[in-house]
């Protein structure tokens, strides 16, 4: 695995039963497992590799209210005060701080854009500011340019991708909580149509209630239950920086490059939005849901290769329960990352940040970004079968409002009031039409 990640120990004893058992050991599966057993419930979570392997480690870290969604800001706005919550009812860190996020923009067009977008954010009661020429200078003099102007989130931060998921799934377990890593799920049985178990390859765990929280995974596991998730992924590649570089911003967005002080004092370097598209089935089969969203972002996305099909997230076929799964044969989805988007990446951010010159690469890696047609994600009850809950494709949105996402799924799997209105991510309105309005990343 090449993304940093911190080792955690974990139960070693499957369960016979549980009150819910949530499938995927993500940063929204590890906070759905943590507001379930914060309300009293026996839960059980079960991951097929390591806790936050997959693309909850492989993001930036950003935890931001800036430029989201309409239908997503008030979910982000909730998760950030969820992850200052955590930190004081756990005891554990996930490394988030309030430190502002920062968008440099010399471009009209985009400039704008987030002149509309702060508009707006006035009415959701969000704080950002805009920038002047003067004051965007002023705040990016790491870079040595001018700017025509930017955005300054003071209330924005970011959290550490590394021990995140960790951290939670720690505090999982000192609730009483049960979180099995190398044990994947692999499907569910059903009495008088609702569910009464799940079928992990270690035994079945009898339950009413399950959570599938399984990142790219989500689509290809639905489709055994016959349940039609259109979702597919783009493989993103980043890399880091060793410490050294002096008197950069926290976390710095701009058109060509972004940049995200880590724990450590490194950064973490990526650009916005690049990807590689590596076809699979269940890509051919949901292409055309995904027009709108390519039409949108074509620009940035380049043919990828065959490392799709060899990981077997999104696979068509269907498995049977008592012989091993595509998630046992790919514990840990690890996909190389694309060294012509490293090697750019690493230029783009020297060319910048003059001051990067002084580390080196420490590490480079990939990670597929698992998308719904809308770019917002699935998160709700799905009508097949009573008693399962998805919540899937987050679009790369996810470590950001996993806090907010996990305790909306608490509520909706106990019949709570919601945390946020849910009917935005129900994953019903993929019934008829994806074609909905594309978000604004």
């Amino acid at each position: 695995m090449r993304a940093p990640l911190q080792q955690i120990e974990t139960s070693s004893e499957l369960p016979r039963s549980a009150d819910a058992v949530v499938i995927g050991g993500g940063i929204v599966g590890v906070f759905a497992a943590y507001y379930l057993a914060r309300r009293g419930m026996k839960v059980a979570l079960v991951e097929k590799g390591r806790i936050g392997a997959e693309q909850s480690s492989r993001n930036w870290g950003w935890c931001r209210q800036q430029n989201r969604d309409a239908r997503e800001l008030p979910m982000a706005t909730r998760s950030l005060d969820l992850l200052e919550r955590f930190a004081a009812e756990s005891g554990e860190d996930t490394g988030f701080r309030r430190c502002g996020l920062l968008y440099l923009s010399n471009d009209d067009a985009e400039l704008a854009g987030w002149v509309r977008w702060c508009d707006f954010a006035k009415t959701a009661g969000v704080t950002t500011h805009m920038l002047d020429a003067r004051e965007a200078s002023e705040r990016g003099i790491a870079t040595g340019r001018t700017w025509k102007g930017g955005v300054f989130s003071p209330t924005d931060g970011t959290a550490d991708p590394s021990r995140a998921a960790p951290a939670v799934a720690r505090a999982v377990l000192r609730l009483g909580g049960t979180v099995l890593q190398n044990c994947a799920a692999r499907g569910i049985e059903t009495a008088a149509g609702r569910l009464s178990g799940v079928v992990t390859e270690g035994g079945t765990i009898r339950t009413k209630l399950a959570v599938m929280a399984g990142g790219a995974w989500a689509s290809s596991f639905c489709r055994q239950l016959g349940f039609r998730f259109p979702q597919t992924s783009i493989r993103s590649s980043i890399l880091s920086v060793s410490p050294g570089a002096e008197g950069l911003p926290d976390a710095l967005h701009t058109a060509k490059i972004s940049a995200t002080r880590r724990g450590d004092g490194g950064y973490t370097l990526a650009i916005s939005g690049r990807g590689r598209v590596d076809v699979t089935p269940q890509q051919l089969r949901f292409s055309s849901h995904f027009i709108p969203m390519f039409l949108k972002r074509w620009r940035n996305l380049a043919p990828g290769g065959l490392q799709g099909v060899l990981s077997g997230h999104e696979t068509l076929k269907r498995w049977r329960l008592d012989r091993p799964t595509p998630m046992e044969r790919m514990r840990i989805l690890d996909p190389v990352p694309d060294q012509a988007t490293i090697r750019l990446t690493h230029a783009r951010a020297l060319e910048l940040l003059p001051d990067l010159a002084k580390t080196r690469i420490s590490s480079a890696w990939a990670g597929y970004i698992d998308s719904t047609p809308d770019g917002v994600p699935a998160i709700g009850e799905i009508d097949p079968v009573p008693g399962f809950f998805l919540a899937a494709g987050f679009s790369g949105h996810g470590f950001g409002i996993g806090s907010g996402a996990g305790h909306l799924l608490a509520d909706l799997v106990t019949g709570s009031e919601p945390i946020v209105d849910p009917k935005s991510y129900d994953p019903r309105r993929f019934d008829t039409s994806a074609w909905g309005k594309v978000a604004d990343f």
